[in-house]
């Protein structure tokens, strides 16, 4: 099976001027977390939302208004490219490795497609139990953490989402893209002045996405790439007896078929 044959072919993307508002109005329209970026239409790498949560999180970026930041300031441009006729397991071979979790696909410097690991899931076919393939060590937080702690954790753990526990109970879940949002959100209401205090207190029930889609540790691979696809999410907490006892990525189930 060729690249072409599953790549989105159907491309978001922005100019390097574009400021930061529209790229996040963008991801949320489209409910996407990664976006290629471009330069007199050719490609020169991807914005995604690990990025925007880590720019506008760090210090040193937290007096800049988001109306000064561009899709420039948070590009990727370390970048590698697939071209439309390669197969798919060129990259299946990768996948789990770190790097961009998106994949330009390029026909002669043209930019003709993208590859994500969401295009991949279809191929999952995998009977294996969420149980040999789930997380057990998984981090969590409280709906009254601060986000910064949320952030912390998820930069230390190198994880891009967090499941949020109130009184053993699965609540909500936190990622990248929700607190890339809420930072610039609070960047565009508070004034310079204000903005560090707003952001430190910022809670993470404040901004988590609630109900959560889960299941159980019976569910096969290949039913949770189904889950995964209908409700475009990256993850599936595992829970039993309501207890949260795993995470389950896209990566593991991508991992099945290497």
């Amino acid at each position: 099976m060729k690249i072409k044959d599953i790549m989105t072919r159907d491309i978001i993307y922005v100019d390097k001027d574009e400021d930061l508002k529209h790229v996040l109005d963008l991801m949320k329209k489209h409910n996407i977390t990664k976006i290629p970026v471009v330069e007199n239409k050719k490609l020169c790498g991807i914005v995604t939302d690990n990025i925007i949560a880590y720019k506008l999180g760090s210090i040193r970026k937290r007096g800049v208004s988001t109306s000064r930041l561009h899709a420039s300031s948070v590009t990727e441009k370390e970048i590698s490219a697939i071209s439309p006729n390669a197969d798919v397991k060129t990259i299946l071979k990768t996948v789990g490795q770190p790097g961009p979790t998106m994949l330009p696909v390029v026909d002669n410097d043209k930019l003709v497609g993208v590859i994500t690991k969401a295009d991949l899931l279809p191929l999952v076919d995998s009977k294996k139990s969420l149980k040999s393939l789930m997380k057990t060590a998984v981090n969590s937080v409280s709906p009254d953490d601060r986000v910064v702690h949320a952030r912390r954790i998820m930069i230390d753990e190198d994880v891009a989402r967090l499941p949020v526990i109130d009184q053993g109970k699965l609540v909500g879940i936190i990622s990248d893209f929700e607190i890339a949002y809420a930072f610039a959100l609070l960047k565009r209401s508070f004034s310079l002045g204000h903005q560090k205090h707003q952001l430190d207190e910022l809670l993470v029930k404040d901004v988590m996405k609630s109900p959560v889609i889960w299941t159980m540790p019976s569910t096969t691979a290949a039913d949770a790439a189904k889950l995964m696809l209908k409700y475009n999410i990256g993850a599936l907490p595992i829970l039993k007896d309501n207890n949260l006892v795993g995470i389950v990525t896209r990566t593991d189930l991508l991992k099945t078929m290497s």
